[in-house]
């Protein structure tokens, strides 16, 4: 998955902007987000688009 990928080269706090526009994201995204520990801090849609902020967790020491 490219936003599994991105989440690994991102640092700790920063945020990633999703933009799809397969409907199954609705649904995959905040599953990925809980499995994982990283917050889901929006999510919208507008349209056909599915709009997603998503935080790299902070490192397990912070």
């Amino acid at each position: 998955m490219l936003l599994h990928n991105k989440i690994r080269d991102i640092e700790p706090g920063e945020v990633v902007k999703v933009i799809a526009t397969d409907p199954s994201t609705a649904r995959d995204i905040p599953k990925f987000c809980t499995f994982l520990n990283h917050p889901l801090l929006q999510q919208q849609r507008e349209g056909d688009l599915f709009i997603y902020f998503v935080q790299k967790k902070p490192p397990e020491d912070a």
